[in-house]
């Protein structure tokens, strides 16, 4: 509910105090709900549950992005910005009202550490999570700038690729959980850390817009499989810090959401190739890592706790 008043609010206050203080509002919203989701879904499923339930979340998630970006277009032409933000917040404050009504789940989970602290044995999810983090601001941040700056692509032209990417993504995420169950996330994240090698690679050299675009597609369908870094930590944790680490990882997520494009932006100024080297390196780090990952074999902790 506190994500659906900023969101629509944000209409109402066009200026840069305004705009901050309602992003403010609907991103305390929005960090709430993110480790909260990650955690119940860790806290409630199996280990082989929950590589697909998290998968088909984003799935539906992207066919949410379709739909109201469809609806947006057409919105646009008979309301203004203002509407349009007031409008989308309604719709989150309802379904917020709306699951104030659900019965909570039953209540066969261990109870939760409430402090976030950061522990040993859990260093490789927490490096992990980092790099995911820093990867993921190049990809938001840097690969849409070259698109725009280097290519010339339109708000038409990104638009389509959004649209592109989540049409993908709405049927190759449920595969990705049962990949996961079948293969493990050793291998899942291998796949998609050598894709990111080559992806910015790509981004660092192409001349082509064509390929350009190709490869923020490609980028946007590899970072899925970082699923693979949750269903991890749930296999090594104790059934008791799962709460905590997903919120610590959302805390070292935000580290890198903060310093990658603040250092990024300043070297593109001296070279755009820069911060796309630097996401060279953060894969073969992440690549490095990603070969020390080691899970309990035939363990199923949410079982044992239900069981007993």
């Amino acid at each position: 509910m506190v994500l659906g008043c900023g969101i629509g609010l944000a209409g109402f206050f066009p200026s840069l105090v305004g705009l901050s203080l309602t992003t403010l509002l609907w991103s305390i919203g929005f960090h709430a709900y993110g480790p909260l989701s990650q955690s119940l879904t860790l806290q409630h499923f199996s280990t082989r549950e929950a590589p697909v339930v998290l998968s088909r979340f984003r799935s539906i998630a992207a066919l949410g992005n379709i739909v109201v970006g469809v609806g947006i277009y057409f919105l646009a032409a008979s309301m203004g910005y203002t509407e349009m933000f007031a409008l989308s917040g309604a719709m989150v404050v309802v379904a917020g009202l709306w699951g104030l009504t659900r019965r909570p789940a039953p209540g066969t989970t261990v109870p939760q550490k409430k402090k976030l602290y950061l522990r040993r044995r859990y260093w490789l999810f927490y490096l992990l999570t980092f790099l995911e983090g820093s990867r993921r601001q190049i990809f938001v941040v840097f690969a849409v700038f070259l698109l725009v700056k280097r290519f010339d692509f339109s708000v038409q032209g990104i638009t389509a690729l959004f649209v592109i990417n989540n049409v993908i993504n709405y049927f190759f995420n449920p595969m990705i959980g049962r990949a996961i169950n079948r293969f493990g996330e050793r291998q899942l994240l291998t796949v998609e850390y050598a894709g990111m090698i080559g992806v910015f690679f790509t981004y660092a050299y192409t001349t082509s817009y064509l390929v350009a675009g190709a490869m923020y597609v490609l980028d946007f369908l590899l970072f899925n499989l970082s699923v693979g870094v949750q269903t991890y930590y749930q296999k090594i944790a104790a059934p008791e810090d799962i709460a905590s680490g997903m919120a610590m990882g959302f805390t070292i997520n935000h580290i890198a959401a903060v310093v990658v494009p603040l250092v990024g932006g300043l070297l593109w100024m001296v070279d755009y190739k820069i911060p796309f080297f630097i996401g060279v390196g953060l894969g073969l780090c992440s690549l490095a890592l990603t070969q020390l990952l080691r899970t309990p074999g035939g363990k199923d902790r949410t079982a044992t706790v239900a069981g007993s």
